[in-house]
């Protein structure tokens, strides 16, 4: 395989899918060396497991990052009806033959919910939440929403089953289109970069294979519902990081949910927007191994 790298991203190194005990596939990427500490990447909304982070950081940090496709995106099986705790007994069968214990997890937007809930399942050593989708649904947060994501929170509780089928009308174009019109500039100075934007594209066009959009519209009805596990609940070490100008994944840019999670602590980055994993790849992993005793 041909390396494409620049300093955001690089073509994983290898690709796989592991057959599951109910027989689905759950389809991965890695980068990185074979030997290296096993990171777990949770990534955003709609992107496949071809959408990595740390372009070089990986090797020179001992890293071996491995991306998930969630079920019904990219390579890996659908799984109707799933569960945040479904995601968490697949990840745990997909980890068991990498090695034992506990694994260091980085959670990224619409995939930070997942990551906590692999958290909150005890699979996780530490934990970076970056540019995370935060509990839009939590009563705390009723009265700052704006009143177009309002009413798709309050849409989302009223009738999740139409929700899911509204969100499956998605496609990588209009998910494109979405994240480039509410980007702020410092973000689309990455997101228009050839190389990233490719990368970008590619991850949508594989998650979205044949037209299908049903994993993403599970993970958002999942994401954008009131979570069934307890952040506060979480024992291990939690990096929560934001760019100050990131204005699309927490209304508060997590100081909420950082004070849920004892001992958590918040990276507020400036002149950064919600592109923070792949401005800010070497402190993120850097925190998270010396946190989970790894670095």
């Amino acid at each position: 395989m041909m390396l494409i790298m620049n300093g955001y991203v690089a073509d994983p190194a290898r690709l796989g899918e592991t057959r599951l005990s109910d027989g689905r596939l759950l389809g991965w990427a890695e980068w990185g060396p074979e030997d290296g500490v096993p990171v777990l990447l949770c990534p955003g909304a709609a992107t496949s497991r071809w959408l990595g982070f740390g372009a070089g950081v990986v090797e020179r940090q001992g890293v071996r990052l491995i991306s998930v496709d969630r079920p019904g995106l990219g390579a890996s099986t659908p799984h109707p009806g799933r569960t945040f705790a479904d995601f968490a007994g697949d990840i745990r069968q997909l980890l068991a033959p990498r090695g034992p214990g506990r694994v260091p997890v980085v959670g990224n937007s619409q995939g930070a919910p997942f990551a906590l809930a692999c958290a909150a399942a005890g699979i996780a050593s530490a934990l970076a939440v970056v540019s995370g989708a935060d509990e839009i649904a939590a009563p705390e947060f009723a009265t700052v929403l704006p009143a177009e994501l309002r009413d798709l929170v309050e849409r989302t509780a009223a009738d999740p089953a139409g929700a899911e089928q509204f969100f499956a009308g998605f496609t990588a174009e209009a998910m494109w289109n979405m994240v480039m019109g509410q980007s702020p500039e410092c973000d689309l100075t990455v997101y228009r970069e050839p190389r990233f934007a490719d990368a970008y594209r590619r991850a949508l066009a594989e998650a979205f294979a044949g037209g299908a959009a049903a994993g993403y519209a599970r993970d958002t009805v999942l994401a954008m519902g009131r979570w069934p596990f307890r952040p506060s609940e979480i024992t291990v070490p939690v990096d929560i990081w934001y760019g100050e100008r990131d204005t699309s994944h927490s209304p508060d840019n997590g100081a909420f949910l950082a004070g849920r999670i004892p001992g958590a602590e918040r990276h507020l980055v400036p002149d950064t927007g919600g592109a923070l994993l792949w401005t800010h790849a070497a402190p993120v992993l850097a925190s998270l191994l010396r946190k989970a005793g790894a670095g």
